[in-house]
């Protein structure tokens, strides 16, 4: 996501970087380069507007002329107005109220809405401590029901029975009822939606509104249709009242468009991000760190606070252990640290995370990309457990069947044994307590070493 917006305004700022001041010239210039790389970004065009008068403002003041280094404030200036543009900070969810709390879900069809309830009532789950009943409204596509009765064992939420016969309104009710004998927490309603916005839709999610009162209405709207993400938002802004907004599919978006426009058009925040189908591959939008990442600076935060929840740590102490005993890495535990690397969300997750990566950052999704880890999980996968424990053992005959147990070439089986060995060789460095200090750290909520302090960004 935004991978077009940062590396346009990389470039801006590099132009910026050797100005001993900055004079109206070269600040207009510098925002007609931001005007245009948001343009292409697909913001609306109202708010691009807005957003380059803030900045222009402020840019010509007095702080930013006489500044010692006017290129570094200028760009923290384009930081704040980002944020700004976005909603200053996260807004959590309203669940202050007398369970269950109604969280009333809706969207247009094809937005991810019912793989999003379920991966909300993950995050209930995990980061809340909350027990949520999934129910569909959608009496029009008996597949959808299914679908979410499917996921909410996924996700281990309970799910209220519908049918196509049945009333929305009735439907709700009915799962309202259950989950208050049930003592449930949270109860996610699932709508229908629809290829476009029309009277009938409208209508019935208005009836379902009125029936249930819910304590959060949100939009689950598909990041990739851009600033057209934001008039829809407004549509149903004006129907039912929002408490806020859904991002779906941002790992597939790169321009960014959706974000930055949906809160200034309908004045709702967006709570929420997801990438992937994945049932945890939704996040908090935190607009101070999306602004950080459309200006290369990484979100570290956000990065910590995934490793914290997604990484076993158990088994990383573990591993930590056993290489300070001189005990060798082995195919085993190069399994396991593909496989955390996976629930992080992927190579790509990671990289998008980390600062200084405009213009490096699909270079190296290039090199080292999921498809090419799940191949060689494959081919960890078609070893003998032996193998896979004495990684010296593995000859030409056995490169070979192991090679032909995953389908692969004999190169691709060698390229990783090599890899296993330079990760045995770093291992051993890191053996004298320097990787459990890191674990630890990590598990406290700290920062990794060199992540402390902030900069990395755009060559500031």
């Amino acid at each position: 996501m935004f991978d077009g917006l940062s590396d346009r305004l990389a470039s801006t700022a590099q132009k910026l970087r050797g100005e001993g001041r900055l004079t109206e010239n070269n600040i207009q210039d510098a925002l007609r380069d931001v005007r245009m790389a948001l343009l292409e970004a697909d913001v609306a065009l109202s708010v691009v507007r807005t957003f380059i008068e803030e900045v222009k403002q402020r840019a010509l003041g007095e702080e930013v002329l006489t500044s010692l280094k006017p290129g570094h404030v200028f760009v923290s200036i384009v930081q704040e107005e980002l944020v700004k543009v976005m909603g200053a900070q996260n807004e959590r969810l309203d669940l202050n109220t007398q369970p269950p709390a109604v969280i009333l879900m809706a969207g247009l069809q094809g937005a991810g809405k019912t793989t999003t309830v379920a991966k909300l009532a993950k995050l209930l789950k995990e980061r809340e401590k909350k027990t949520s009943l999934l129910v569909s409204c959608d009496i029009y596509r008996p597949a959808a029901i299914e679908q979410l009765r499917t996921l909410a064992a996924q996700v281990g939420s309970e799910f209220f029975p519908s049918s196509t016969d049945q009333k929305p309104t009735d439907i709700a009710r009915a799962a309202i009822e259950y989950a208050r004998k049930k003592h449930i927490d949270v109860v996610l309603v699932d709508t229908a939606g629809r290829l476009h916005i029309d009277a009938d839709m409208m209508a019935e999610i208005k009836a379902i509104h009125i029936a249930v009162k819910p304590v959060e209405t949100l939009f689950v709207v598909d990041s990739m249709t851009g600033q057209d993400a934001a008039n829809t938002a407004q549509a149903f802004n004006e129907a039912l009242p929002l408490t806020g907004v859904i991002l779906t599919k941002t790992d597939g978006d790169a321009r960014g468009g959706a974000a930055l426009s949906i809160r200034q058009i309908t004045g709702k925040p967006i709570k929420f991000m997801g990438s992937g189908e994945k049932v945890d591959a939704l996040e908090p939008f935190h607009p101070d760190r999306v602004a950080s990442r459309i200006l290369g600076m990484g979100d570290v935060l956000s990065l910590v606070e995934e490793v914290q929840q997604k990484v076993d740590f158990k088994k990383a102490e573990q591993l930590a252990k056993k290489v300070q005993k001189g005990k060798n890495f082995d195919f085993n535990d190069l399994k396991e640290q593909f496989e955390q690397m996976q629930n992080m969300g992927g190579m790509a997750g990671l990289i998008d995370k980390l600062p200084g990566m405009p213009g490096m950052a699909d270079k190296l999704k290039d090199k080292v990309n999921d498809r090419e880890m799940r191949r060689m999980v494959g081919i960890i996968n078609s070893m003998t457990p032996k193998e896979r424990a004495f990684p010296d053992i593995i000859k030409g005959s056995r490169k070979r069947r192991i090679a032909e147990g995953c389908g692969l070439q004999v190169q691709d089986v060698n390229r990783l044994i090599k890899q296993q060995m330079q990760m045995k060789k770093m291992m051993k460095k890191m053996s004298r307590g320097g990787m459990a200090k890191m674990m630890r750290a990590m598990k406290g909520g700290g920062m990794p070493p060199g992540m402390g302090g902030p900069g990395g960004g755009l060559g500031f």
